[in-house]
Protein backbone atom coordinates (compact mmCIF):
# COMPACT_ATOMS: atom_id res chain seq x y z
CA UNK A 1 0.00 0.00 0.00
CA UNK A 2 1.50 3.19 -0.62
CA UNK A 3 2.16 5.76 1.81
CA UNK A 4 -0.34 8.16 2.48
CA UNK A 5 0.29 12.42 1.86
CA UNK A 6 -1.31 14.11 4.45
CA UNK A 7 -1.82 17.60 3.97
CA UNK A 8 -3.53 20.14 6.53
CA UNK A 9 -5.84 22.76 4.37
CA UNK A 10 -6.62 26.09 5.66
CA UNK A 11 -10.14 25.74 4.83
CA UNK A 12 -11.46 29.16 5.64
CA UNK A 13 -9.00 30.90 4.12
CA UNK A 14 -8.82 32.80 0.50
CA UNK A 15 -11.88 34.65 -1.42
CA UNK A 16 -13.51 31.58 -2.20
CA UNK A 17 -13.47 30.47 1.06
CA UNK A 18 -15.05 27.53 2.25
CA UNK A 19 -16.98 26.38 -0.93
CA UNK A 20 -13.97 26.11 -3.35
CA UNK A 21 -11.39 25.32 -0.59
CA UNK A 22 -13.44 22.14 -0.04
CA UNK A 23 -14.32 21.57 -3.52
CA UNK A 24 -10.28 21.36 -4.54
CA UNK A 25 -9.94 18.90 -1.77
CA UNK A 26 -12.53 17.06 -2.13
CA UNK A 27 -11.13 16.88 -5.97
CA UNK A 28 -7.46 16.19 -5.03
CA UNK A 29 -8.73 12.98 -3.08
CA UNK A 30 -10.89 11.94 -5.54
CA UNK A 31 -7.86 12.13 -8.31
CA UNK A 32 -4.52 10.80 -6.21
CA UNK A 33 -5.28 7.57 -4.01
CA UNK A 34 -2.40 8.41 -1.86
CA UNK A 35 -3.66 12.02 -0.52
CA UNK A 36 -5.41 12.60 3.24
CA UNK A 37 -6.53 15.95 4.06
CA UNK A 38 -7.22 17.64 7.56
CA UNK A 39 -9.65 19.99 6.17
CA UNK A 40 -9.11 22.81 8.94
CA UNK A 41 -11.81 25.76 10.07
CA UNK A 42 -15.00 25.77 11.30
CA UNK A 43 -16.73 22.34 11.55
CA UNK A 44 -20.12 23.20 11.02
CA UNK A 45 -18.97 25.15 7.90
CA UNK A 46 -17.15 22.72 6.29
CA UNK A 47 -19.43 19.89 6.92
CA UNK A 48 -22.31 21.71 5.04
CA UNK A 49 -19.96 21.72 2.09
CA UNK A 50 -18.87 18.58 2.17
CA UNK A 51 -21.89 17.34 2.37
CA UNK A 52 -22.89 18.38 -1.37
CA UNK A 53 -20.27 15.62 -2.80
CA UNK A 54 -19.01 12.19 -3.10
CA UNK A 55 -15.60 11.01 -1.83
CA UNK A 56 -13.57 8.69 0.52
CA UNK A 57 -14.87 9.87 3.85
CA UNK A 58 -11.54 7.68 5.34
CA UNK A 59 -9.32 10.49 3.44
CA UNK A 60 -10.75 13.52 4.36
CA UNK A 61 -11.04 14.55 8.08
CA UNK A 62 -12.32 17.93 9.73
CA UNK A 63 -10.99 19.62 12.29
CA UNK A 64 -12.22 22.56 14.28
CA UNK A 65 -10.79 25.86 14.72
CA UNK A 66 -13.12 28.32 15.77
CA UNK A 67 -11.35 31.22 14.44
CA UNK A 68 -10.05 33.26 10.94
CA UNK A 69 -7.09 35.14 10.46
CA UNK A 70 -8.25 38.26 8.49
CA UNK A 71 -6.23 39.49 5.65
CA UNK A 72 -6.14 43.11 7.12
CA UNK A 73 -4.86 41.77 10.36
CA UNK A 74 -1.08 42.05 11.82
CA UNK A 75 0.38 38.40 10.65
CA UNK A 76 2.76 38.36 13.82
CA UNK A 77 -0.33 39.98 16.32
CA UNK A 78 -2.79 37.71 14.52
CA UNK A 79 -0.50 34.66 15.07
CA UNK A 80 0.07 35.30 18.38
CA UNK A 81 -3.24 36.14 20.01
CA UNK A 82 -5.80 33.63 17.31
CA UNK A 83 -4.29 30.09 18.73
CA UNK A 84 -7.40 28.96 17.31
CA UNK A 85 -7.26 29.93 13.97
CA UNK A 86 -7.52 27.49 11.19
CA UNK A 87 -4.39 28.67 9.94
CA UNK A 88 -2.18 27.96 13.57
CA UNK A 89 -4.20 24.79 14.05
CA UNK A 90 -3.28 23.48 10.44
CA UNK A 91 0.33 24.54 11.28
CA UNK A 92 0.71 22.71 14.62
CA UNK A 93 -0.63 19.66 12.49
CA UNK A 94 2.73 20.22 10.84
CA UNK A 95 4.83 20.85 13.17
CA UNK A 96 3.44 17.99 15.08
CA UNK A 97 4.27 15.22 12.13
CA UNK A 98 0.71 14.74 11.67
CA UNK A 99 0.72 15.67 8.29
CA UNK A 100 3.54 16.47 5.68
CA UNK A 101 2.51 19.43 4.34
CA UNK A 102 0.22 22.98 4.81
CA UNK A 103 -1.77 24.54 1.84
CA UNK A 104 -3.73 28.07 2.74
CA UNK A 105 -5.56 30.97 -0.09
CA UNK A 106 -5.37 33.09 3.21
CA UNK A 107 -3.31 35.73 4.54
CA UNK A 108 0.43 35.83 3.06
CA UNK A 109 1.67 37.30 6.11
CA UNK A 110 0.26 35.02 8.76
CA UNK A 111 1.24 32.16 6.70
CA UNK A 112 5.31 33.77 6.05
CA UNK A 113 5.42 33.94 9.76
CA UNK A 114 3.43 31.10 10.93
CA UNK A 115 5.78 29.15 8.76
CA UNK A 116 8.30 30.28 10.24
CA UNK A 117 7.44 30.66 14.11
CA UNK A 118 4.97 27.44 14.47
CA UNK A 119 6.79 24.89 11.85
CA UNK A 120 10.21 26.55 11.79
CA UNK A 121 13.20 26.66 9.84
CA UNK A 122 15.70 24.09 8.51
CA UNK A 123 18.42 24.40 10.62
CA UNK A 124 20.99 26.55 8.59
CA UNK A 125 18.35 28.00 6.42
CA UNK A 126 18.52 31.96 7.29
CA UNK A 127 15.54 33.30 5.20
CA UNK A 128 12.84 31.03 3.72
CA UNK A 129 12.14 32.11 0.14
CA UNK A 130 8.51 32.02 -1.17
CA UNK A 131 8.62 30.63 -4.87
CA UNK A 132 5.61 30.31 -7.30
CA UNK A 133 5.94 28.82 -10.88
CA UNK A 134 5.01 31.07 -13.33
CA UNK A 135 4.27 30.38 -17.11
CA UNK A 136 6.80 31.10 -19.83
CA UNK A 137 7.45 30.34 -23.58
CA UNK A 138 8.70 27.28 -22.83
CA UNK A 139 6.66 26.08 -20.02
CA UNK A 140 7.19 27.39 -16.59
CA UNK A 141 10.02 29.14 -14.44
CA UNK A 142 10.77 29.24 -10.36
CA UNK A 143 10.62 33.40 -9.33
CA UNK A 144 12.56 32.91 -6.07
CA UNK A 145 12.36 34.86 -3.48
CA UNK A 146 8.30 36.81 -4.98
CA UNK A 147 7.02 37.99 -1.31
CA UNK A 148 9.00 36.96 2.13
CA UNK A 149 12.10 38.42 2.36
CA UNK A 150 12.45 42.39 0.98
CA UNK A 151 15.62 42.94 2.46
CA UNK A 152 17.75 39.53 1.64
CA UNK A 153 21.63 39.29 1.89
CA UNK A 154 23.66 38.27 -1.25
CA UNK A 155 24.02 34.93 1.14
CA UNK A 156 20.38 34.71 1.27
CA UNK A 157 19.70 34.54 -2.24
CA UNK A 158 22.82 31.89 -3.04
CA UNK A 159 20.87 29.70 -0.57
CA UNK A 160 17.31 30.44 -2.55
CA UNK A 161 18.93 29.62 -6.03
CA UNK A 162 20.42 26.34 -4.57
CA UNK A 163 17.34 25.39 -2.94
CA UNK A 164 15.04 26.56 -5.76
CA UNK A 165 17.05 24.31 -8.33
CA UNK A 166 16.25 21.16 -6.20
CA UNK A 167 12.48 21.90 -6.67
CA UNK A 168 12.63 22.53 -9.99
CA UNK A 169 14.76 19.63 -10.24
CA UNK A 170 13.37 16.86 -8.21
CA UNK A 171 9.59 18.11 -8.46
CA UNK A 172 8.82 20.12 -11.54
CA UNK A 173 11.39 17.44 -13.58
CA UNK A 174 13.83 19.84 -15.00
CA UNK A 175 17.00 18.69 -15.53
CA UNK A 176 19.98 20.63 -14.47
CA UNK A 177 18.07 23.64 -14.23
CA UNK A 178 19.34 26.79 -15.24
CA UNK A 179 19.67 29.74 -12.93
CA UNK A 180 20.02 33.18 -13.66
CA UNK A 181 19.54 36.57 -11.32
CA UNK A 182 17.18 39.29 -12.36
CA UNK A 183 19.06 42.51 -13.50
CA UNK A 184 18.60 45.61 -15.41
CA UNK A 185 21.49 44.15 -18.18
CA UNK A 186 23.21 41.30 -19.19
CA UNK A 187 27.10 42.47 -18.29
CA UNK A 188 27.73 41.13 -14.97
CA UNK A 189 29.25 44.70 -13.67
CA UNK A 190 25.86 45.94 -14.50
CA UNK A 191 23.08 46.37 -11.40
CA UNK A 192 22.61 47.57 -7.47
CA UNK A 193 24.84 46.67 -4.57
CA UNK A 194 23.14 43.34 -3.83
CA UNK A 195 22.96 41.72 -7.57
CA UNK A 196 27.13 42.85 -7.62
CA UNK A 197 27.47 41.51 -4.73
CA UNK A 198 25.75 38.65 -5.25
CA UNK A 199 26.78 37.50 -9.04
CA UNK A 200 30.27 36.46 -8.45
CA UNK A 201 28.84 34.31 -5.74
CA UNK A 202 26.33 32.45 -7.66
CA UNK A 203 29.28 32.31 -10.71
CA UNK A 204 31.09 30.61 -7.50
CA UNK A 205 29.26 27.93 -6.88
CA UNK A 206 30.10 24.40 -8.34
CA UNK A 207 26.09 23.01 -7.86
CA UNK A 208 23.85 25.10 -9.96
CA UNK A 209 23.75 25.69 -13.40
CA UNK A 210 24.16 29.34 -13.54
CA UNK A 211 24.31 31.14 -16.68
CA UNK A 212 24.13 34.82 -15.38
CA UNK A 213 21.74 37.64 -15.12
CA UNK A 214 17.89 37.85 -16.62
CA UNK A 215 16.65 40.90 -18.12
CA UNK A 216 12.74 41.18 -17.03
CA UNK A 217 11.61 41.13 -21.03
CA UNK A 218 13.13 38.04 -20.69
CA UNK A 219 11.75 35.93 -18.44
CA UNK A 220 8.72 35.55 -19.94
CA UNK A 221 10.84 33.55 -22.68
CA UNK A 222 11.53 31.04 -20.42
CA UNK A 223 15.28 31.97 -20.70
CA UNK A 224 16.05 30.90 -17.27
CA UNK A 225 14.19 28.02 -14.97
CA UNK A 226 15.47 29.74 -11.54
CA UNK A 227 15.08 33.31 -11.10
CA UNK A 228 16.53 34.62 -8.60
CA UNK A 229 16.04 38.21 -6.83
CA UNK A 230 15.35 39.60 -3.35
CA UNK A 231 11.24 40.09 -2.75
CA UNK A 232 10.61 43.57 -3.48
CA UNK A 233 11.57 43.01 -7.23
CA UNK A 234 10.22 39.25 -7.02
CA UNK A 235 6.46 40.69 -5.95
CA UNK A 236 6.53 43.23 -8.75
CA UNK A 237 7.60 41.01 -11.22
CA UNK A 238 5.10 38.36 -10.30
CA UNK A 239 1.90 40.69 -10.00
CA UNK A 240 3.45 42.36 -13.05
CA UNK A 241 2.97 39.22 -15.70
CA UNK A 242 -0.38 38.62 -13.78
CA UNK A 243 -1.71 41.92 -14.60
CA UNK A 244 -0.66 41.52 -18.16
CA UNK A 245 -1.80 38.23 -18.85
CA UNK A 246 -5.28 39.50 -17.43
CA UNK A 247 -4.91 42.68 -19.40
CA UNK A 248 -4.12 40.64 -23.15
CA UNK A 249 -6.83 38.63 -22.46
CA UNK A 250 -9.13 40.98 -22.00
CA UNK A 251 -8.09 43.21 -25.37
CA UNK A 252 -8.02 40.10 -27.54
CA UNK A 253 -11.46 38.68 -26.05
CA UNK A 254 -12.77 42.50 -26.78
CA UNK A 255 -11.67 42.92 -29.88
CA UNK A 256 -12.81 39.49 -31.07
CA UNK A 257 -16.62 40.80 -30.47
CA UNK A 258 -15.69 44.27 -32.12
CA UNK A 259 -17.26 43.13 -35.61
CA UNK A 260 -18.93 40.22 -37.27
CA UNK A 261 -16.02 39.59 -39.15
CA UNK A 262 -13.75 39.34 -36.22
CA UNK A 263 -16.85 37.02 -34.64
CA UNK A 264 -16.16 34.80 -37.24
CA UNK A 265 -12.70 34.71 -36.79
CA UNK A 266 -12.44 33.87 -32.94
CA UNK A 267 -14.71 30.94 -33.89
CA UNK A 268 -12.11 29.57 -36.53
CA UNK A 269 -9.59 30.51 -34.04
CA UNK A 270 -10.88 29.86 -30.77
CA UNK A 271 -9.36 25.72 -30.45
CA UNK A 272 -6.03 26.92 -30.92
CA UNK A 273 -6.29 29.93 -28.69
CA UNK A 274 -8.14 28.44 -25.74
CA UNK A 275 -5.04 25.81 -25.90
CA UNK A 276 -2.42 28.70 -26.26
CA UNK A 277 -4.12 31.08 -23.16
CA UNK A 278 -4.22 28.00 -20.97
CA UNK A 279 -0.50 27.75 -20.58
CA UNK A 280 -0.53 31.06 -19.04
CA UNK A 281 -3.46 29.90 -16.58
CA UNK A 282 -1.42 29.62 -13.03
CA UNK A 283 -4.20 27.94 -11.44
CA UNK A 284 -2.44 24.68 -12.99
CA UNK A 285 0.18 25.13 -11.40
CA UNK A 286 -0.76 25.21 -7.95
CA UNK A 287 0.36 27.38 -5.00
CA UNK A 288 3.98 28.96 -4.18
CA UNK A 289 5.93 26.62 -2.19
CA UNK A 290 7.69 28.80 0.93
CA UNK A 291 11.36 26.81 1.26
CA UNK A 292 13.49 25.80 3.76
CA UNK A 293 10.46 25.33 6.25
CA UNK A 294 10.47 22.12 8.32
CA UNK A 295 7.81 20.60 6.35
CA UNK A 296 5.85 21.74 3.26
CA UNK A 297 4.18 25.22 3.33
CA UNK A 298 2.10 26.21 0.32
CA UNK A 299 0.54 29.70 -0.35
CA UNK A 300 -1.89 29.89 -2.87
CA UNK A 301 -3.65 32.89 -4.56
CA UNK A 302 -6.27 34.85 -2.28
CA UNK A 303 -8.91 34.27 -5.29
CA UNK A 304 -8.12 30.53 -5.80
CA UNK A 305 -10.84 28.40 -7.67
CA UNK A 306 -11.22 24.76 -6.68
CA UNK A 307 -8.44 23.46 -9.43
CA UNK A 308 -5.94 25.54 -7.97
CA UNK A 309 -6.58 24.41 -4.47
CA UNK A 310 -6.62 20.84 -5.74
CA UNK A 311 -3.14 21.29 -7.61
CA UNK A 312 -1.75 23.04 -4.64
CA UNK A 313 -2.74 19.58 -2.87
CA UNK A 314 -1.39 17.12 -5.65
CA UNK A 315 1.53 19.17 -5.71
CA UNK A 316 2.77 18.04 -2.08
CA UNK A 317 3.06 14.08 -3.24
CA UNK A 318 5.98 14.91 -5.33
CA UNK A 319 7.91 16.99 -2.68
CA UNK A 320 7.68 13.93 -0.51
CA UNK A 321 8.48 11.75 -2.56
CA UNK A 322 11.28 13.09 -3.45
CA UNK A 323 12.04 14.42 -0.23
CA UNK A 324 13.13 17.82 -0.93
CA UNK A 325 13.54 18.68 2.57
CA UNK A 326 15.84 16.07 3.50
CA UNK A 327 17.91 17.37 0.28
CA UNK A 328 17.95 20.83 1.53
CA UNK A 329 19.27 19.69 4.63
CA UNK A 330 21.97 17.53 3.08
CA UNK A 331 23.33 20.63 0.94
CA UNK A 332 23.35 23.06 4.16
CA UNK A 333 24.99 20.22 5.34
CA UNK A 334 27.51 20.18 2.82
CA UNK A 335 27.78 23.88 3.11
CA UNK A 336 28.85 23.98 6.78
CA UNK A 337 30.94 21.04 6.46
CA UNK A 338 33.01 23.08 3.39
CA UNK A 339 33.02 26.40 5.81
Amino acid sequence: MEELVRVAVDAMGGDNAPQAVVNGAVDAVRERKEIFVYLVGKQEMIEKELSRYSYPTDRIQVVHASEVIEMAESPTSAIRRKKDSSIVVAMKLVKEGKADAFVSAGSTGAILVGGQVIIGRIKGVERTPLAPLIPTEKGVSLLIDCGANVDARSSHLVKFAKMGSIYMEHVVGVKNPTVGIVNIGAEEEKGNALVKETFPLLKACGDIHFVGSVEARDIPKGNVDVIVCEAFVGNVILKLTEGVAQTVMHMIKRGMMASLKSKIGALLVKPALKQTLKSFDSSQYGGAPLLGCNGLVVKCHGSSNAQEVKNAVIQCIAFKEQKINEKIKNLIATEDQQD
